[in-house]
């Protein structure tokens, strides 16, 4: 069973013999259900379309192939794989509260534990308690380092004794999680441009990810999420969590399409091994 076998998938391929207006009417509907958005779906049904006429296709098998292969490109923006070249090197993981933002660290942790690296976990969520105990109990079950403080600490404090911490102890990559909550949204973004200061003192030429983790059940409001944090921080990639059940996989691609940001890892369960790097053409294919 592949990975993404349990997302749902865009049937309309099967219920059409001929490629007529009607068939193509209903495919865009059938994308911008599947939460890939108005602008994103016109475009790939145009480009579809084109190509079908271009390359005289006149089945729906071929043009099924032909629309992975669209949505495929569509899906190829940035650099999907994590950038770690430096030792230490920095993930940064942002999101709002619920969306899985502790539980991906620690599976991400495990990941990159199972590549060989040497991981540590720093605990700058101070604002909730629970999440401290959480990546706690993420650290023992992956057997890496985490680096914490007392309920209401200051976060970019954690953040600097991590930085310290890794340095000494030759880690190859510290996981930071960040509060989803503040009291605003100004006390928050100052709280990440805060901890982003203090990684370029302590850390100048160290390589540097920001994560935003979203909840892919959430649609188009997710995608509303990730303009915000986007606008206000240095986002690098896309963590899409609960891509599993009732979530729509044209998420993807309009994350893609409209913010220009890959997504990096796609988690389809509870799991610890539930969340993998994604890959565009295994999506693509379970897809459709």
């Amino acid at each position: 069973m592949g990975f993404f076998d349990k997302l749902k998938k865009l049937s309309i391929f099967n219920t059409y013999k001929e490629l007529d207006d009607d068939f193509y009417d209903e495919l865009e509907e059938a994308l911008i259900l599947s939460d890939m958005g108005m602008e994103p779906s016109l475009k790939a049904v145009a480009q579809l379309r084109e190509r079908c006429q271009n390359e005289r296709i006149g089945d729906t098998e071929k043009a099924k192939q032909v629309m992975r292969e669209i949505l495929a490109d569509m899906l190829t923006v940035g650099d999907k794989r994590l950038i770690l070249y430096s030792q230490p090197s920095i993930v940064l993981f942002i999101g709002v509260n619920g969306v899985g933002k502790t539980t991906t660290i620690g599976k991400i942790g495990n990941i990159l534990k199972k590549e060989g690296k040497k991981v540590m976990f720093a605990a700058a969520d101070t604002f909730r308690a629970a999440a401290t105990e959480q990546l706690t109990i993420w650290a023992e079950r992956c057997g890496v380092e985490i680096v914490k403080q007392g309920e209401g600490a200051d976060p970019a404090a954690v953040v600097f004794d991590a930085i310290n911490a890794a340095n000494a102890r030759l880690t190859d990559v510290v996981l930071v999680d960040t509060a989803g909550r503040l009291h605003n949204k100004t006390n928050l973004m100052n709280e990440l441009n805060k901890i982003d200061r203090v990684i370029k003192r302590e850390c100048p030429i160290c390589s540097k990810e920001t994560l935003l983790v979203l909840d892919a059940t959430t649609g188009q409001n997710g995608l509303i999420q990730a303009k915000q944090f986007k606008e206000s921080c240095g986002i690098t990639g896309i963590v899409l969590t609960k891509l599993d059940g009732t979530a729509k996989g044209g998420i993807a691609i309009a994350i893609a399409q409209e913010l220009g940001l890959p997504v990096k890892f796609v988690g389809m369960g509870e799991g610890i091994d539930d969340l993998r790097y994604f890959e565009a053409d295994e999506f693509v294919k379970a897809f459709i």
